[in-house]
């Protein structure tokens, strides 16, 4: 539950007999074990993180405290609970590409890629995906990971890229676009994603570790000027109005040129492939912003960008 975090996002499933939502904090090492003791928690799908690049360069203790130790904090309840009972139990870490680092304009991360992550966020992520692997070869602890793209939907905060634009479009504001906008990403649909870690939860080996990606690579000012094609074809604007509202912006320190999966290996092992087609995905999702837009929380304009004015992230 924090700045990003909004509880509107459960409305779905909250009635649900095997929901329940408690509101604690992952970095209070004595409220995780008090929730593994009374739960008995025997799998873990472990999500939580602070995931804005700019506020990762603003506060970067804060990343410390939530993807690390939060992440050793789960790690610790769990090895305590399962040392004490038997039963088939797991931790699966949903981690991000980021922590390969950046490439050239040639190749993809593969499954063996080494970690090189360049930014506060991206160096929390790869210290807690150590850590997995620590306890895994440690302690036995039972693990898997996987490595994501960049994701994109409904209920994403409007501090990313994709829904920040649309955010800027429908208040007719300035569309920041850091440096040229010639970065590379890997865009993900999520509910793509979602399917991908129900798989690798339920049939992946233990100690293994996957990537998932779409093979969906787009430049970032190309993803803002369709972003500006659909929506405006949306709301009746006529062709080419929002893209009048595109402004560059002084780039990101340590800005990643280039991430690119290679998402052979769950496809070829799991079965797992990507169904939504990019423009369609980003038609759904522009879709649901103009819809909800005002029920979600708004960014927070980070201190690694106010001399710019401008808050994106680009993952």
């Amino acid at each position: 539950m924090s700045y990003a975090g909004n509880l509107d996002n459960t409305q779905d499933y909250e009635s649900l007999e095997n929901y329940n939502f408690i509101k604690g904090d992952i970095s209070d090492a004595a409220f995780v074990n008090q929730m593994f003791e009374k739960f008995r928690f025997q799998k873990v799908i472990h999500l939580a993180a602070e995931s804005h690049v700019d506020k990762s360069i603003a506060k970067p203790l804060s990343f410390l405290k939530s993807n690390v130790m939060g992440t050793v904090n789960l790690l610790n309840a769990s090895k305590v609970l399962w040392d004490k009972v038997g039963g088939d139990h797991l931790f699966y870490q949903i981690s991000t590409d980021e922590v390969y680092g950046s490439l050239d304009k040639h190749g993809c991360f593969t499954e063996s890629s080494p970690y090189a992550p360049n930014s506060p966020y991206s160096a929390s992520k790869a210290s807690a995906d150590h850590f997995v692997r620590a306890y895994g070869e440690t302690y036995g602890l039972p693990y898997i990971i996987s490595n994501c793209a960049n994701n994109y939907g409904p209920n994403q905060h409007t501090e990313k890229l994709i829904p920040l634009t649309i955010n800027s479009i429908l208040n007719k504001q300035s569309i920041p676009v850091y440096g040229d906008g010639n970065y590379y990403r890997d865009w993900l649909y999520v509910i793509d994603h979602v399917a991908a870690i129900d798989l690798v939860f339920h049939k992946a080996p233990l100690k293994s570790t996957y990537n998932i990606g779409a093979t969906n690579e787009w430049k970032n000012i190309d993803v803002v000027k369709l972003l500006c094609k659909i929506t405006d074809q949306k709301l009746g604007h006529p062709k080419g109005t929002s893209e009048n509202l595109i402004s560059f912006v002084e780039d990101r320190p340590g800005h990643d040129l280039r991430y690119a999966i290679d998402a052979s290996k769950i496809k070829k092992e799991l079965g797992w492939e990507p169904i939504v087609p990019f423009n369609e995905g980003l038609s759904k999702t522009v879709e649901w912003y103009i819809h909800n837009l005002k029920s979600i929380s708004q960014p927070q304009e980070s201190e690694a960008t106010k001399s710019s004015k401008h808050n994106p992230n680009y993952k």
